[in-house]
């Protein structure tokens, strides 16, 4: 189930963010600060064009799920997504929880958002997460190279479309 998220999300969306496998595959690689994130936080609850969502798996909240750049008008909008790697790993539902907060993302954006075109990045290196992608209906549009942490990396733009 995803839900708006809260000020009471903030600590864990932090400390899910800053997880080392999460921040691997991220194109922000280094340990967000707690000043970097209230900035985030405050910047997101005071925008119409950004919007956070918990997932809570079992009712445990278990990830995040961002939208951004939100153009109601064009019906567009980019998307990104983590999850509590340690919590769900603990549980043993880390792959079925992976699989799940994808699949309720796409469809809250197209259902919820009335959004027609969702987009978002992924390292090329990344995939796992390619495939999946894939598989749900995600396209690679373009590749490009972006700096990260000082090392020019390969980075893939995707996009999904209301079916």
């Amino acid at each position: 189930m995803l839900r708006p998220a809260t000020d009471a999300d903030s600590a864990n969306v932090l400390r899910w963010r800053n997880h080392p496998e999460v921040r691997a595959v991220s194109l922000t690689q280094h340990e967000i600060t707690d000043e970097e994130h209230a900035a985030y936080w405050a910047a997101t609850r005071d925008s119409d064009t950004r919007a956070i969502y918990i997932y809570e798996r079992h009712e445990v909240p278990s990830g995040v799920v961002t939208y951004f750049d939100i153009d109601r008008e064009a019906g567009s909008a980019w998307w990104g997504y983590y999850l509590d790697n340690e919590g769900l790993k603990e549980r043993g539902e880390l792959l079925p929880a992976w699989i799940e907060i994808q699949r309720q993302a796409k469809r809250y954006a197209f259902d919820e958002l009335g959004l027609s075109a969702l987009e978002g990045e992924v390292l090329e290196s990344n995939e796992a997460v390619r495939r999946f992608n894939r598989r749900n209906g995600f396209q690679e549009i373009e590749r490009y190279t972006q700096d990260i942490d000082g090392t020019p990396t390969p980075v893939l733009r995707v996009r999904a479309t209301k079916d």
